[in-house]
């Protein structure tokens, strides 16, 4: 029966393999000592097992089978094991992977977890570490070689833990605690390592740990330690922490030739952009007008008013011209003809492939070109920088200073009063009106006279010079 409540064949029967595996393979084969399932009394005064103790991870690049090296680390085991039999790590994702070098994992919440605690911190919060087991008879000499992460200084472990991706990383032995070992799944730990990741080696398609599942725990159950009935389903925080999900697919499939077309509309579209990046294009889902209408293999003879005068039988022209060069007018052999209605256009299309022109047979064609478009939108354009900079020229205008009286007042709030703009936003008229203190006027005529004020010997603030 299998731990946690699931009773599954397919894990029956990877369990039942297993075991024929460790009986028949020498490589996995323990010493005699290690099975015989004696306890052996540690410095504690506690009684641990020493047999072959395995788990099987199934995450979403393939399953791996870990060989738990009690013997060498048992209190290490005991923290992994029971900490699958809760089912901490399911749904729990591979933060990080250094090609060739280790992958890590452990933090159900990762990256915005704790970095998760040990089997007793799930009793006792107050207790979220433990010591970790070290011993010089395990290394991290081989690939597949299962440590905890542990702080270097106070030799103190979690939940989180390591797998080597490469051989001879003895480097290792003093910041990570092993014990365990991976038997099957070298295939699985191969398709990890190649995982495209970030600038901090986290992968972009998320890689989790799906279950975990105990093949064999002769440890027992820590007082006040819950095991569910049933692998519980992700929370909101670890479906809140999904980059791209384990289930979406990152490479395109199907045939050669969609995959072309695919290929050529992003670079197209790339193009477009950088195009409207640098000005060229006014936007860069920009399409070729449909009533226009492109003709090429002219001859250098044909004008203008000969093309108007042939395709005008379909339909009103609005433009007809032949391109030249711009420096000796000579014809480049091809025109843009403009016909005010798309049917227009289309029906000259499909009357006047190859006729004879002027002894040449030309060829017609949808224009695809955007360029009465971009240069109108460049006109647009230069008119509305030429508006805002007559606006300020106009606002520099604007007088800055002035006193209760001699201001120069628009009749409205704004200092400027706007009589008229046209409809091209080309042109603005402002009149401004003078105001001034009737007290302090009916003062200067009491002891001045009869006084008309004068614009022209005011400041622009309305003072005087």
């Amino acid at each position: 029966m299998v731990e946690g409540g699931r009773s599954d064949p397919k894990r029956m029967v990877t369990k039942t393999l297993l075991s024929l595996l460790r009986d028949n393979s020498g490589t996995h084969n323990p010493s005699p000592d290690a099975t015989n399932d004696v306890d052996v009394d540690t410095s504690d005064g506690t009684h641990r097992p020493h047999g072959p103790m395995s788990v099987l991870l199934e995450t979403s690049k393939g399953d791996i089978v870990i060989d738990l090296l009690v013997k060498v680390a048992a209190t290490s085991c005991e923290n992994f094991l029971k900490l699958c039999k809760i089912k901490y790590y399911n749904f729990c994702p591979i933060s990080s992977v250094e090609r060739d070098y280790v992958l890590q994992t452990g933090d159900p919440l990762f990256p915005t977890g704790n970095g998760g605690s040990s089997v007793w911190g799930q009793i006792d919060p107050s207790k979220p570490f433990f010591t970790a087991d070290m011993s010089d008879l395990m290394n991290h000499d081989t690939i597949g070689t299962v440590s905890m992460v542990m702080d270097p200084k106070a030799k103190e472990s979690g939940s989180q833990f390591i797998i080597t991706l490469s051989n001879n990383l003895q480097r290792l032995d003093d910041r990570a605690a092993p014990f365990g070992r991976v038997v099957e799944g070298l295939n699985t730990l191969e398709r990890i390592n190649t995982a495209i990741c970030d600038s901090h080696h986290r992968p972009l398609q998320d890689i989790r740990i799906k279950h975990t599942i105990i093949l064999d725990d002769p440890f027992e159950d820590p007082p006040g330690l819950e095991i569910p009935g049933r692998s519980p389903s992700p929370s909101k925080e670890q479906l809140a922490n999904v980059r791209i999900a384990q289930d979406e697919e990152l490479e395109e499939h199907g045939d050669e030739e969609e995959l072309d077309r695919r290929r050529r509309e992003r670079e197209a579209k790339a193009q477009a952009l950088t195009l409207e990046m640098v000005g060229d294009l006014p936007f860069a889902d920009v399409k070729p007008l449909e009533n226009v209408l492109f003709v090429c293999k002219l001859n250098p003879v044909t004008q203008d008013e000969d093309l108007r005068l042939i395709f005008s039988r379909f339909g009103t022209i609005l433009s007809c011209e032949v391109i030249r060069d711009h420096q000796t007018g000579d014809s480049l052999q091809y025109a843009f003809i403009e016909f005010e209605n798309q049917e227009d256009c289309e029906q000259a299309y499909s009357k006047m492939q190859g006729v004879l022109i002027d002894d040449h047979r030309i060829h017609v064609d949808f224009s695809q070109s955007v360029s009465k478009l971009s240069k109108s939108w460049q006109s647009n354009a230069n008119q509305n920088r030429s508006s805002h900079r007559s606006r300020l020229k106009m606002d520099d205008r604007r007088p800055k200073h002035g006193g209760d009286d001699g201001r120069w007042r628009s009749r409205s709030r704004s200092p400027y009063r706007r009589d008229g703009r046209d409809r091209d936003n080309q042109h603005r008229e402002y009149s401004y009106e003078f105001e001034h203190s009737k007290e302090r006027h009916s003062k200067r005529d009491r002891h001045r006279g009869d006084y008309e004020r004068k614009p022209s010997a005011m400041s622009r603030n309305g003072r005087r010079w």
